[in-house]
């Protein structure tokens, strides 16, 4: 692949991330926008661009995947409420890679077999990989923890903390209807802790099986806390003694204690009860070992912009992923697979990955 040539993309769905994601491919310096696919008819015919805030680009959303295919994509960004195999399929045994922030390819190991060996037959068809990615789980479930695990000789606990302060996030729906804040704590359904032992526990699995010490089981739990007295937050309010808070907790056991685990805690008010261990919306990690580290790091934005914000800490690591995932050997790829991720910010490919692509 030459100097001039870019990265022919499609972006699949416009929800939050993916409107975010379809920002930035139009923007990208190294990438092409071809095609763009979404769900509801109210958007098909509509100009890419103007869907997403920017000029007219002449590429009119369809709801049709045989006219994705044909457009013969370099990649496709593949950003929908749920995975449809049947269309994930039909993508990369047509060619086209991708790079998906759904997270059913983190751990290959994890997946249903039979679904798992139909996906890589695509791959092998198309000569094409896929890879999932994402901010949580992904960069900071994965590539940040793999990073601080390697100046380390010794490894005896790495822990991932999430926090998230909803309280100036205006999203009623969100918060009360699907989180179950401001429900009574007898009625929360924590079904939900082995929803997240499914999203995080693959990461957990890659990251200890990279460093040679493969977990025996994931296990999952949680705990909520209720509101000390009536609050006011932006989406509405939360009565005393009902849940303002909840935490989930992911844990990756190995001989029978937790070698890596994943946390996150959301909250909307840090006057609890039960106290919990609350910080500042971001990261912490920390790192038990012969080189020991704790590491945070915030969300540097008012809270007000966080329904704003946060898509693009997601979405943009999968537009940056795009080269790589190209370049990549057929199949799915994970964070171990794969070269680190970083964003191509001035003109033009990376000079490896153009070799690689021949």
């Amino acid at each position: 692949m030459s100097e001039a040539t870019q990265y022919r993309v499609v972006q699949w769905a416009t929800g939050n991330i993916g409107m975010r994601s379809l920002h930035g491919v139009i923007e990208h310096p190294a990438l092409t926008l071809a095609g763009l696919y979404v769900y509801s008819p109210d958007k098909a015919g509509r100009d890419a661009g103007q869907l997403c805030g920017l000029g007219a680009t002449g590429v009119l959303a369809t709801r049709d995947i045989e006219e994705i295919v044909a457009l013969e994509a370099d990649c496709v960004l593949y950003m929908p409420q749920a995975c449809n195999y049947d269309d994930v399929c039909r993508l990369l045994e047509s060619g086209a890679n991708m790079v998906t922030t759904r997270g059913e390819f983190h751990h290959p190991a994890s997946m249903d077999p039979s679904t798992r060996e139909r996906v890589e037959a695509a791959c092998r068809q198309g000569g094409t990989s896929v890879h999932s990615t994402g901010s949580s789980p992904g960069f900071i479930s994965e590539a940040v923890p793999l990073v601080l695990a390697s100046i380390q000789r010794r490894l005896e606990r790495l822990t991932i903390e999430e926090y998230a302060d909803l309280s100036r996030r205006n999203s009623p729906v969100l918060l009360f209807d699907l989180m179950g804040f401001g429900s009574d704590p007898g009625s929360f359904d924590p079904g939900r802790w082995a929803h997240g032992a499914q999203s995080f526990g693959p990461s957990l699995r890659l990251v200890a099986e990279a460093l040679g010490l493969p977990l025996d089981s994931v296990e999952a739990g949680g705990e909520v806390a209720v509101a000390r007295r009536r609050t006011e937050i932006a989406a509405g309010t939360i009565d005393a003694g009902t849940v303002a808070a909840q935490r989930m907790k992911v844990l990756g056991m190995r001989g029978g204690e937790p070698l890596i685990s994943f946390g996150a805690t959301w909250y909307c008010t840090s006057d609890l009860e039960p106290s919990l261990d609350i910080h500042p919306t971001g990261w912490r990690l920390k790192v038990d070992g012969d080189a020991p580290l704790d590491v945070e790091m915030r969300f540097a934005f008012p809270l007000e912009d966080m329904a704003e914000r946060t898509p693009g800490y997601t979405a943009n690591r999968a537009v940056n992923a795009v080269p790589i995932v190209c370049a990549a050997a057929p199949g799915i790829r994970t964070t171990v697979d794969l070269p680190q991720i970083f964003g191509t910010l001035g003109e033009g490919a990376p000079t490896f990955l153009r070799d690689r692509s021949g």
